[in-house]
């Protein structure tokens, strides 16, 4: 199955409202537009307001008319996260689609203003949170699906500790950052593991993807990134649509409302079997917990 059609073939038949997170740069951004494209209403979280703007830009230039509404937050600001999460709630009583794309590769460890590493908050703290609030509203709202970015970059992690990385704050450098990056990976695929278990019968679609290597903004850290990128793209390597209509197709594609619980490939569409400990539900169930129990005092 090739999920991704550049043509467009995959039909919408109304106009689905999607969320997506990240969508102001890389592949968040194309697979933005091109669910514009298909019809979509848009729901874009975003941090900066300049990025918002230019991606709003780009959508209405290639889909005149598309409805968008842009929320703001701080992915690492973890209250802000449920507060936001509520907000699009409140105005949105159906969302067809949840696309939990929004991530960060740093080079450097930071904390964040509630104590835990921020690649950790934000790649997989914030997407827990973000679903969590609005899981009530996709149940309501189906048949529909959750999205969530993934990687076989976790299979660099080393493996999972639960009780002990969730809060690991110890410090890294840049090449030690793939092993973290990498853990927050294996993260989000044990979260849409689980997810797809806990919503089996809901008819709540929940799958996870590895978009593959793509030249996006996720390195800007790096002072040689651009001139990586350019080099990158001019070669052919790492093009950033593969990875975006891999979204685009879980998103859209109708086998892909019927299967739950796949963790695919972005480069044929190919079932993945994900690194331990994410292939044992025992591991994936223990994770829920203990990331429910941390983070009860933000729901």
């Amino acid at each position: 199955m090739d999920i991704y059609q550049p043509d467009g073939a995959v039909p919408m038949s109304a106009r689905p409202i999607i969320l997506i997170t990240g969508a102001t740069d890389g592949i968040g951004q194309l697979a933005a537009l091109d669910l514009a494209r298909r019809g979509a209403h848009l729901i874009l979280t975003a941090r900066s307001k300049a990025k918002a703007d230019r991606t709003c830009a780009a959508i209405e230039a290639v889909a005149p008319g598309t409805p968008v509404d842009v929320h703001f937050v701080d992915f690492s600001d973890l209250a802000a996260v449920v507060m936001t999460g509520k907000a699009i709630a409140a105005q949105h009583p159906r969302i067809d689609v949840l696309i939990n794309n929004a991530g960060l590769h740093a080079f450097e460890q930071r904390v964040t203003r509630d104590g835990y590493a921020e690649m950790i908050a934000v790649n997989y703290f914030a997407t827990w949170l973000l679903t969590d609030t609005l899981r009530e509203t996709l149940v309501h709202s189906a048949p529909s699906r959750i999205v969530t970015v993934g990687s076989e970059a976790s299979r660099q992690s080393g493996g999972l500790d639960i009780e002990k990385d969730l809060l690991d704050i110890a410090p890294f450098t840049a090449r030690g950052s793939s092993r973290i990056y990498g853990r927050t990976k294996l993260l989000d695929i044990m979260f849409s593991l689980e997810l797809a278990r806990q919503l089996d019968g809901t008819r709540v679609a929940v799958n996870c993807l590895c978009p593959g290597f793509n030249v996006t903004g996720l390195g800007r850290e790096l002072s040689f990134a651009r001139p990586l990128a350019t080099v990158l793209n001019w070669l052919g390597i790492g093009n950033p649509k593969r990875g975006a209509g891999a979204i685009v197709g879980l998103a859209t594609d109708p086998a892909f409302g019927k299967q739950t619980g796949a963790y695919v490939s972005a480069k044929n569409a190919r079932l993945l079997t994900p690194v331990a400990p994410a292939d044992s539900e025992e591991a994936r169930r223990h994770l829920w917990e203990k990331t429910t129990e941390m983070l009860a005092r933000f729901r």
